[in-house]
């Protein structure tokens, strides 16, 4: 038997096991993917939000405290645990030297990645490199790591964790633990059970991230007496390029061109306010925006002007000398496109475009309005991209207490099971999203239930 059972092998997973063995406890860790595959959603990311006094080696300026739970309370509309929310932002200062003891390095933030240099620090070589730090550590410390382990089944009695089914291939196997940390994630890549929410429109969401998140530890939890916590109907979704792969595109299928220019609708028409807010603080409601105009698809319009203000897709634009042909290319009737664009531009009011901040250049007397950012469309070539929703990960999940005790629904803490990350990020994210808060709330919460589960 081991002291601590971690079901999950990305951030939030490998937080745990690694805080876990530190305590002196014997840890295994099951990872559904395959060795290549593993870490899920986190092998694609690039950066964690955390608060800082002073400026750093990698992190401009100063990101207080109050001002980052200031962030999270807006983008959640105050729906939020505000007691584990401050826990979090208190905590995520000690994050990067932390994950740094175990191999991570960090780099300044890139241009055009949502302008996040001071309050984001920036993994070097990204998430699978950081990943690949937390297995290799995880080795040296001696850490039972299983591929393609697959939970079919809990054992859990009256709120007690007693022992997990596992499938590894052809053989079924039961591990036994004193205590487990879940850490699997969401349910984002169950086509199925994210039909039952959305409809035949599920069909055409892009799935960010890894195909291994299924939620069925979601639903042995729940199952198990577990309370649950956040929407089922909710998910943080963005705009990803539409000729991205159904699963495991990554961060590099991101489109940011959006504030910049106008996004249509397949009828070449506006539906939202393109410049609303900080693209950081807005590009998580782009996603459901499109998943709910017509079959589930848009276009970002943008003009030469443009050119360096964003990071470009991994696919390139379609071009064009003149709107009509853009819309030739993009499948779009011209006389719609044309016709948005002009009207666009005659509402444009003149500013100093300023893309590194809230600017002010606007529109007046168009609806939707564009609040920033606002350039005419007139100077060729145009591009365009068209877009899908890219779901990143689901909110439902179980609720959780300080120490990342699983909560039933009787209102007492379970005795010996704890959760990180995505599915438990719901008491935290009850709705929208800021950038770099979901490898946040993975390695605080990962910690927290490694430490717990080791005691």
């Amino acid at each position: 038997m081991f002291d601590v059972l971690v079901i999950g092998g990305g951030n939030a997973g490998l937080s745990a096991a690694l805080t876990a063995r530190q305590k002196g406890a014997s840890v295994i860790v099951l990872e559904g993917a395959p060795r290549d595959f593993r870490g899920g959603n986190s092998r694609h990311t690039r950066n964690l939000r955390c608060a800082h006094g002073a400026p750093t080696d990698v992190l401009t300026e100063s990101y207080s405290e109050d001002e980052f739970l200031a962030d999270l309370m807006r983008v959640t509309a105050n729906e939020t645990d505000g007691p584990l929310a401050r826990l979090l932002v208190d905590r995520s200062a000690s994050c990067p030297g932390w994950m740094g003891s175990f191999g991570a390095r960090f780099q300044p933030s890139l241009s055009g990645t949502l302008h996040l240099s001071r309050t984001n620090a920036f993994f070097l070589g990204g998430g699978k490199a950081l990943m690949n730090s937390y297995y290799a550590a995880a080795e040296r410390a001696g850490i039972d790591v299983r591929y393609d382990a697959e939970v079919t089944a809990l054992d859990v009695r009256d709120g007690e964790f007693r022992g997990a089914t596992v499938r590894v291939g052809d053989r079924t196997e039961r591990v036994e633990a004193k205590g487990v940390v879940v850490a699997a994630g969401g349910f984002e890549a169950n086509v199925d059970w994210l039909r039952e929410i959305w409809g035949p429109a599920a069909d055409n969401f892009i799935i960010r991230g890894t195909p291994y998140n299924k939620g069925a530890l979601i639903r042995f939890l729940l199952d198990a007496g577990a309370q649950p916590v956040g929407d089922p109907h909710d998910c943080h979704a963005i705009a990803v390029d539409a000729r991205a792969p159904r699963f495991d595109g990554g961060i590099v299928t991101r489109l940011d061109s959006l504030p910049f220019g106008i996004v249509v609708n397949r009828d070449g028409q506006r539906f939202y306010d393109e410049g609303e807010d900080a693209w950081p603080k807005r590009y998580a409601i782009w996603g459901k925006l499109i998943a709910r105009q017509p079959d589930q698809i848009a276009y970002s319009i943008v003009d030469a002007k443009t050119r360096g203000t964003f990071m470009p897709s991994v696919f390139p634009p379609i071009v064009a000398s003149s709107i009509r042909e853009l819309a030739a290319g993009l499948g779009l009737g011209a006389d719609s496109l044309e016709a948005t664009v002009a009207s666009f531009n005659a509402a444009v009011r003149p500013g100093t475009f300023n893309h590194r901040s809230l600017d002010d250049c606007r529109t007046d007397g168009l609806t939707p309005p564009k609040s920033h950012w606002a350039q005419r469309i007139d100077t060729p070539p145009f591009w365009g991209y068209p877009l899908r929703p890219g779901i990143t990960f689901t909110y439902l999940g179980v609720k959780v207490d300080d120490r990342a005790r699983v909560i039933l629904t009787s209102g007492e803490r379970a005795k010996n099971i704890y959760a990180a990350g995505e599915i438990m990020a719901g008491n935290i994210l009850t709705r929208g999203y800021i950038a770099g808060i979901g490898m946040t709330i993975g390695t605080v919460f990962g910690r927290i239930a490694g430490e717990s589960a080791a005691g």
